[in-house]
């Protein structure tokens, strides 16, 4: 049987669910568990609303206030001193200037030396009189320079200068008794039982010591009980600057220094000078050589060890270097040629041509090319047009291009002592222009021709040439003249040419 009642018609709460005063309670409903999101209507990006801000303009900037400029004071003019006039005049007379300080330097110095005396308000209390003048002063400044260098140096050489870089030593010296980690325990010594009977002749002090160092300790204790050790004297304290020598004898074998000079045993400058003139009037009348390098080195021991660089210093190494050329010593030769550049280089006078010329062709007789470019590379083109770098440029170019013809031309004529030079390697140049004479005149030639053409005094001297090598049966006698067999000496002379052209090794060599 079917109700007529509606089923979704409002039914009376139940009971209980009623407030406690009757009142019928509102219906809550729950929050939804999601976020309501617009939906878009296309797909352009929605657009974004700025609010616009207006920017308030910056109050102008007070005017500066302009601080008031005070005047320099005026300069208030300096009354000098007579002893400070007197003191400048006698620092420009020419008896006390010197030649090792140019002038724009000591000008420097008197100048510094016034602006010091004048900052300290000591112009009037300072004794002019006496005071050094400033050329003395640079003098003694460089003297102190010399010495610090000196002691420096022997330091260094020492080993007492502590270098820069942090050695390993130094990295333990917050804990140098402790043991690393990895040789504890781990040490052969302790995992070796010994029989204390034979370890009683082991030293306490040997534990902490490496195998290597205990042989040397036995050794030395089984030396010492019969030979006493050899101990190095100490050598000697350097020298406060320069040395000044005090010895006024003239002539001084020299010896080769083993510990610093001694004053009194060293030539000053002024009695350097006489000994200078007494050694050319020996070499004119004796010409010793042996005793006159011995005399030149011990001058140039004498200038080196007090530092004496001026141009008494290059007539010195110039006179010596000519003498070594004249007797073909090229050691001697090279030590005085090397020093000589140094002195060049510093403006001391002397003759620089000259010897630009020599060191040229002394490059050509070792065949060093790299150093010969070098000092090409060096030339002026007002040295170029000298006649010694001149001469000696031709000497290069005609061996280049293989003219024995001019070269033998440019020997005769060879300037100053060049020519001592070039008869070091003429034996050579003359055995190749004779291989070549031999490759190119068929069947023979005159002897007189080889003279000539090889830069010889005779015809004797151009026939002992071709002997002292082994060329007799090349000289054949043809009615008033000798001739030379040229088509049957090729071999011979080529030979002789690659044997002479082999590297020159000479002691010195610069």
């Amino acid at each position: 049987m079917y109700s007529t009642m509606n089923p979704w018609a409002q039914q009376p709460p139940p009971p209980g669910t009623q407030g406690q005063y009757g009142y019928q309670q509102r219906e809550h409903k729950a929050p939804p568990a999601y976020h309501s999101v617009q939906v878009r209507q296309s797909f352009n990006a929605p657009p974004l609303h700025y609010v616009p801000v207006v920017q308030q303009p910056f109050p102008p900037p007070p005017p500066p206030t302009m601080a008031p400029v005070q005047a320099a004071p005026p300069r208030k003019k300096i009354d000098w001193p007579q002893p400070v006039r007197n003191y400048v005049s006698r620092s420009f007379e020419p008896k006390a200037l010197l030649d090792d300080v140019s002038r724009p330097d000591m000008e420097a110095k008197l100048k510094q030396t016034i602006t010091d005396a004048t900052d300290n308000n000591t112009l009037d209390t300072l004794d002019w009189d006496n005071l050094p003048l400033p050329q003395q002063m640079i003098r003694q400044e460089r003297a102190q320079t010399w010495q610090q260098e000196s002691v420096d140096l022997r330091m260094g050489g020492l080993g007492l200068i502590n270098s820069k870089k942090r050695k390993s030593q130094e990295l333990g010296d917050e804990d140098s008794n402790a043991t690393p980690p990895w040789r504890t325990n781990n040490r052969i010594e302790d995992r070796i039982t010994y029989d204390p009977s034979q370890c009683a002749f082991q030293d306490d002090s040997h534990k902490n010591t490496s195998k290597f160092q205990k042989n040397l300790e036995k050794r030395q204790k089984r030396f010492d009980t019969g030979y006493k050790s050899y101990k190095k004297s100490p050598s000697p304290e350097p020298t406060a600057g320069p040395v000044v020598g005090t010895y006024e004898v003239l002539e001084k074998k020299y010896f080769r220094l083993t510990s610093a000079p001694i004053p009194s045993q060293v030539r000053p400058e002024h009695v350097l000078r006489k000994t200078l003139e007494l050694l050319k009037k020996k070499w004119r009348s004796e010409n010793n050589y042996s005793y006159i390098c011995d005399q030149f080195k011990s001058m140039r021991q004498d200038l080196t060890v007090q530092r004496i660089r001026n141009e008494f210093t290059v007539t010195v190494y110039e006179i010596h270097a000519r003498i070594a050329l004249e007797k073909a010593d090229l050691g001697e030769y090279n030590q005085c040629q090397t020093q000589l550049r140094a002195l060049y280089a510093q403006n001391l006078g002397g003759n620089p041509v000259e010897f630009k010329a020599y060191r040229i062709l002394y490059f050509i007789h070792t065949s060093n090319r790299t150093a010969l470019n070098d000092v090409l590379a060096d030339l002026t083109t007002a040295e170029k047009e000298e006649k010694a770098i001149k001469h000696a440029l031709g000497v290069r170019s005609a061996l280049a291009l293989g003219n024995y013809h001019r070269f033998f031309r440019l020997y005769l004529e060879t300037p100053n002592m060049g020519a001592y030079l070039m008869d070091m390697f003429v034996v050579r140049e003359r055995l190749a222009a004779l291989a070549n004479i031999c490759r190119s005149y068929k069947p023979d030639v005159s002897i007189r021709f080889i003279a000539e053409e090889l830069g010889f005094e005779s015809d004797h001297q151009a026939g002992q040439f071709i002997v002292d090598y082994n060329g007799q049966d090349l000289l054949e006698e043809k009615g008033t003249e000798l001739r030379f067999l040229a088509g049957k000496g090729f071999a011979l002379f080529e030979a002789a040419r690659n044997n002479a052209f082999r590297k020159v090794d000479i002691k010195g060599q610069i």
